[in-house]
């Protein structure tokens, strides 16, 4: 637990990635200050992993979520809150805020960014940025865009505006609810050190509830730790490897 909070205490540069849609490149800060940049995992040897969910619709599947983090002692996670959900069901998102949860953006309306001009995505976002606001007093500078999607223009309007874009290295693919099983199977036996694994508290993710516990269980008996996202970019190191 010391070499966690040292590493966590220790706020190196986060690791930086270039990329198109979904395609990336690790680079070294100093040799691409310019590039739009989104992230997708960090580089270290630490065994720390962020969980998130996306939350944009329903409001089944999220209390019973927060029922199992608590219930499983896990009190580092990170939520992106669409701005139209939050309004809808202010009670859910002040209480992810009570439980100590960090709140990330994920726009207003659910469409892809990248098919929108850029002032479009500055209204979307200032949109959704305004409701998280209003109901949770959180100012959002994280941001998980609509489905993941994005191009360089996006990366580059959305770091213009102050945002960090975080994507996922581990996609649980909870969302096409294959089977409990397999949820739990893709995300224990793909995580890596430095992960961001992507979840979803929506109602659509109708087989999450019962496979959150068995994850959090076996990551924790294969030696890994939870931390939100913006601690696990504050202990991260910068990187030239190709992804």
């Amino acid at each position: 637990m010391k070499s966690i909070r040292r590493w966590l205490m220790s706020a190196v540069a986060a690791c930086l990635i270039v990329c198109g849609c979904g395609v990336g490149t690790q680079v070294s800060a100093a040799t691409q200050p310019n590039q739009p940049k989104a992230i997708y995992k960090v580089d270290t040897k630490e065994k720390v992993v962020a969980l998130t969910f996306d939350i944009s619709w329903g409001n089944k599947v999220p209390d019973p979520v927060l029922d199992v983090l608590k219930k499983q002692n896990v009190k580092k996670a990170t939520f992106f809150l669409s701005g139209p959900w939050t309004l809808h069901h202010p009670d859910i998102a002040k209480k992810i805020k009570d439980m100590g949860y960090e709140i990330g953006n994920h726009g207003n309306l659910h469409k892809d960014f990248s098919n929108y001009p850029d002032s479009w995505i500055r209204e979307q976002v200032a949109l959704s940025e305004k409701s998280i606001y209003q109901v949770t007093g959180v100012k959002t500078k994280l941001i998980r865009t609509p489905n993941g999607d994005f191009n360089p223009r996006v990366l580059r309007c959305l770091n213009n505006m102050g945002y960090t874009v975080i994507q996922w290295n581990t996609d649980s693919l909870d969302w096409k609810n294959p089977g409990v099983q397999n949820i739990v199977n893709r995300v224990t036996k793909r995580a890596v050190p430095g992960d961001i694994i992507l979840m979803h508290a929506s109602d659509s993710s109708k087989q999450i509830v019962e496979a959150l516990p068995q994850i959090i269980a076996q990551l924790r008996s294969q030696g890994y730790q939870f931390v939100t996202v913006s601690e696990l970019l504050a202990g991260a190191k910068v990187s030239s490897n190709v992804r």
